[in-house]
């Protein structure tokens, strides 16, 4: 009888489960997975430090709808995911990390790296355990998938001690199937009617979509806007689904439809820090909020009609309904649109102004139009990524990859990595900050070696210019650990093989982008600019 070892049943349940890439950073608790993924044909990607591999998975969910896995080795190995796990949980993004961990005979006798990972993970996965016999790998890993696309979505974490890993199973042992739904959950017949007659009876409607909208979704979510002729605003999974310049598509001006708003419709957004905690939608506003999750119902501001089902689900079974067709501009829309192009004019004069370095405004609107409309664009920073994101024109959902509510830095990297991986043929670009650089700029060694030419741009202001914000509010006269001092992030990259420029004038920064990408080499273009960037509204006291 043939038999594999269960590194190679891991292997067949992960192509099972629609699986052709993993991240990881090789180890000796891990050998028999990595080689249960040469045999099965998965490609096995691996990169400088752990927490680029977590981040990676999680941009494959992202790109592809599919388990984004990372695998990585014993103690150490595990710990370096965390952050990476703990950015997809509060993004609601399944992914899968598989640790290695000590031989089963070895437990609790002080082995090479011996943890017990999974009570590490319990408050960032939606499941956690040791797989502890060869024969239920595959079980566990269909386990682990269930809860990992459940309700919004989320991390999930299992380990497999060496030795069970190498032991032996039938080579025809049988894998799980149909073992979790396929089918995005949608409300019923009289619930979209009373939805619509809420929305269809607006003078003043917001749609405002977060999570969720990838494929699909997106041309349902950009369906029901045109339908009701309402502004929409997009943040996290949602940016990119409407075109770029799309005239429905609000930019600058949110804060102010929430304020003059009768009906907002959110589909999939949170409550947070991000915006205003839902405070600066007008007190007179009817708000529907449809979600997954059944706890982010009225979550830090009521929700007079609150709906548990999937959001991009819901917004195709709106788009058309006869309640909601209608006939032409809204008032209220084309005042918006006004404001918006007010908004724009006044960011573009501050773009135009004469500068001794880069300006935020010029560094902004450039890179936003070098990428483009078909660029995968990660951001990975704080008021560098706050000002450029208004400038970016990726009209692709999903496609532009951020941290999300964690504010997590160095994610970057890993992101894109997944991107190139998965899009080789595509423009696949970074905007650092030069704090964010820092974290995991070391995975620019990562494409050179495999030849994957991501172009990242540095905008580099010398410090920690969020936080010396802040900390100039509390303590002006005793700043500490805020400057970083403008260093040669590129000739780190030119280092490593690939090409490297540095800009400090902006009649610069176009040509150094385009020889960038040129060079058809990892590439890193580090602006030097001023310390102007505003300060984000990212905390509350």
């Amino acid at each position: 009888m043939q038999r594999i070892h269960g590194g190679q049943l891991l292997a067949r349940a992960l192509r099972a489960e629609g699986v052709d890439t993993i991240f990881t950073l090789t180890g000796g608790h891990i050998v028999p997975i990595l080689d249960g993924c040469v045999l099965e044909g998965i490609e096995v990607v691996d990169v400088r430090h752990e927490e680029t591999a977590a981040h990676a998975a999680e941009a494959y969910t992202r790109l592809t709808g599919k388990l984004g896995v990372a695998a990585v080795t014993a103690g150490p190995g595990v710990t370096n995911t965390m952050t990476g796990v703990m950015n997809a949980h509060y993004s609601s993004t399944p992914m899968l990390v598989i640790g290695g961990r000590h031989p089963v005979r070895q437990e609790y006798t002080g082995g090479l790296q011996e943890m017990d990972h999974p009570r590490l993970f319990g408050s960032i996965t939606r499941f956690s355990d040791t797989v502890w016999e060869t024969a239920r790998i595959a079980d566990y890993v269909s386990i682990a998938a269930r809860h990992a696309f459940a309700g919004r979505g989320g991390p999930v974490f299992l380990d497999i001690p060496l030795d069970v890993q190498a032991g032996m199973v039938a080579a025809k042992t049988p894998l799980p199937t149909d073992y979790r739904p396929v089918e995005a959950a949608g409300v019923a017949a009289d619930v979209v009617d009373r939805l619509a007659s809420i929305l269809g009876g607006a003078e003043r409607p917001v749609i405002f979509a977060g999570n969720g909208f990838r494929g699909a979704g997106a041309a349902d979510l950009v369906a029901l806007a045109e339908a009701m002729q309402a502004p929409a605003y997009v943040n996290s999974g949602a940016r990119g689904a409407f075109p770029h310049g799309h005239p429905l598509l609000g930019n600058r001006t949110r804060s102010q439809a929430f304020g003059g708003a009768d009906v907002v419709l959110t589909l999939g957004v949170d409550w947070d820090f991000r915006t205003g905690f839902g405070q600066k939608i007008s007190t007179d506003a009817t708000v529907i909020q449809i979600d997954a999750e059944p706890t982010r119902i009225g979550w830090n501001r009521p929700a007079h009609h609150g709906v548990v089902a999937h959001p991009s689900r819901v917004a195709g079974q709106l788009a058309g309904h006869s309640a909601l067709q209608h006939g032409g501009e809204r008032e209220w829309t084309a005042q918006l649109r006004l404001l918006e192009e007010e908004h724009l004019a006044a960011a573009n004069s501050e773009a135009d102004a004469p500068s001794e370095l880069v300006s935020a405004q010029f560094f902004g609107r450039t890179v936003g139009e070098f990428f483009g409309k078909d660029a995968i664009v990660a951001v990975d920073g704080g008021d560098v990524v706050a000002t450029t994101a208004k400038w970016l024109q990726v009209s692709t959902a999903g496609h532009v990859l951020e941290s999300g509510p964690a504010g997590t830095l160095g994610t970057g990297p890993g992101f894109a990595l997944a991107a190139k991986a998965l899009y080789p043929d595509k423009l696949v670009g970074i905007v650092f900050g030069d704090g964010g650089f820092g974290f995991n700029g070391m995975e620019f060694d990562t494409y050179v070696r495999r030849g994957l030419p991501v172009i990242g741009v540095v905008g580099n202001d010398g410090v920690w210019n969020n936080i010396k914000t802040f900390h100039k509010m509390f303590y002006p006269d005793r700043l500490v650990a805020t400057d970083l001092g403008r260093r040669p992030y590129h000739s780190v990259v030119e280092a490593l093989g690939g090409y490297g420029e540095l800009v400090t004038q902006p009649d610069d920064l176009v040509p150094a982008l385009e020889r960038a990408a040129a060079s058809g080499l990892p590439a890193l273009v580090n602006v030097h600019v001023a310390e102007t960037f505003r300060a984000s509204s990212n905390y509350s006291t």
